[in-house]
C-alpha cells in the first residue's frame, strides 16, 4: 500500500499550483493523507478527483467551506495500521510526550502547520510524521513531501522528498 503524505499546500496563496511531481505522486499513491492548510476548496476537489483515496483534515488557514467538507482530525486504519491526520500538534518541546498521551490508540500521527519535516518515534511507539510543505519552505532549504509504504501491517520506507526549485 503506497502512501503520499502532504500538508500546508496553501494553494493559491503561497503557490499558484502544486508542483507537477506532487501530482504524479498523488496519482500513483493508493492513499493520500493531507494534514490541512489547503486554503482553497478547488485544490481539495481536484485532489479528491485525482487520488485513489484521500484522507484529509482542515488546518488553521482553511475557511468554513473546507471545514464543512472534512474533519479537524481524520482517523483511518489502513492494512492494520491506525493513522490519525491532524494539522497542529503544538510546540516542538514536549511534542513526543503530549502526542503519545493524546493519541494512545494509534500507530502513526501525520501532522502539519510548521512546514518543518519531522519523523520521530515516541517512547510509546507512536510514529510522528510531518511532510513539510510542497509549496512554502519557510526557513527550510527545500519544499518537501513524504511517501511511505504499509507492508504486513507495518509502516515502512518513509521517505522525505525534496522539491527542487523551479528555474
Amino acid at each position: 500500500m503506497k502512501l503520499l503524505l502532504l500538508a500546508d499546500t496553501h494553494v493559491p496563496k503561497r503557490a499558484r499550483e502544486l508542483p507537477e511531481e506532487v501530482w504524479v505522486a498523488v496519482e500513483s499513491a493508493d492513499v493520500v493523507l493531507h494534514a490541512g492548510d489547503w486554503v482553497d476548496i478547488g485544490l481539495f476537489e481536484e485532489m479528491n478527483a485525482r487520488s485513489t483515496r484521500l484522507i484529509a483534515c482542515w488546518g488553521n488557514n482553511d475557511g468554513d467551506e473546507l471545514r464543512a467538507r472534512m474533519p479537524e482530525r481524520a482517523d483511518v486504519t489502513i492494512d492494520g495500521v491506525s493513522i490519525s491526520v491532524v494539522h497542529e500538534t503544538g510546540p516542538t518541546p514536549g511534542r513526543d510526550k503530549r502526542m503519545s498521551e493524546k493519541y494512545p490508540e494509534i500507530d502513526v500521527l501525520v501532522f502539519g502547520h510548521s512546514h518543518i519535516p519531522w519523523d520521530t518515534v515516541t517512547g510509546t511507539g507512536l510514529r510522528l510524521l510531518n511532510p513539510g510543505s510542497p509549496t512554502d519552505r519557510r526557513r527550510q532549504p527545500f519544499c518537501t513531501y513524504m511517501t511511505a509504504t504499509i507492508e504486513q501491517k507495518h509502516l515502512r520506507y518513509v521517505e522525505l522528498h525534496r522539491i527542487e526549485p523551479s528555474r
